[in-house]
């Protein structure tokens, strides 16, 4: 698989060749050169509104999901989606990113403004649902670029985030100490991913529901013995499919 244009650390959801891309250029009156000014502020708002579009569409269809699709749930034209990701390499890339640094946020962010850890971690799993954390199975598949450096460095804080969030609750003895974060995060993507084909109705109240149910599982002391050990998030991306 081709490698995807590696995101600028200035504009992380622009890449580069794309017209609203930073370009350097001359600073201020005084001229001097290395000044980069910022992206369109449209092209900013038109490429997070295609990334959240495909997210959604990925959760639904598969990382397969049409680029006509992708383009209508954005409410832009086909041209204006090219231009920000030019191949489905690039857009698959680009999603999973986006949603890896979306869901490491929601883990640190409950973990900073929760007093109580279990509160955290039921916080976390939900705002990761609302992520559509399910949109990460591509970084699964066979032929994906998981070890793209910006995929790597990003997973990495995922897992960072997540683990220390998790051992809060063990530590607090609030949850069973025989999970990992990779029992976390798979059972998340399976619970907050709709049935397949599009006809079921109200799929985040029934996904926020039986994360709940999983969550109580999850509370200290454990009531049953679990089979296996614990798993890791790179146990995950040693795997085809969830």
């Amino acid at each position: 698989m081709k490698r995807p244009t590696t995101t600028a650390a200035a504009a992380p959801y622009v890449p580069a060749g794309d017209p609203a891309a930073p370009k350097a250029g001359r600073s201020g009156a005084s001229g001097g050169g290395g000044a980069v000014p910022r992206p369109r502020a449209d092209a900013v708002r038109n490429r997070e509104r295609i990334l959240a579009a495909a997210r959604e569409a990925f959760v639904e269809f598969g990382s397969a999901a049409p680029f006509d699709e992708v383009a209508r749930r954005a409410g832009i034209g086909n041209a204006t989606l090219y231009r920000h990701f030019p191949d489905r390499d690039t857009l698959v890339h680009h999603v999973v990113l986006f949603t890896t640094e979306r869901v490491t946020a929601s883990a640190e962010a409950s973990l900073a403004e929760e007093s109580d850890a279990f509160a955290a971690l039921c916080r976390f799993t939900h705002a990761a649902a609302d992520e559509r954390i399910g949109a990460l199975c591509p970084m699964l598949a066979d032929g994906f670029d998981r070890d793209h450096p910006e995929l790597l460095a990003a997973r990495t804080a995922l897992a960072a985030a997540v683990e220390t969030l998790l051992a809060a609750g063990q530590e607090a003895g609030l949850v069973r100490a025989d999970i990992g974060v990779g029992d976390l995060m798979v059972a998340l993507s399976q619970l907050s991913r709709p049935l397949p084909g599009t006809a079921c109705f109200d799929t985040d109240r029934f996904a926020h529901r039986h994360l709940q149910l999983f969550l109580d599982g999850l509370k200290a002391p454990a009531r049953s013995e679990l089979p296996g050990s614990a798993a890791t998030l790179e146990d995950l991306t040693l795997r085809t499919a969830l």
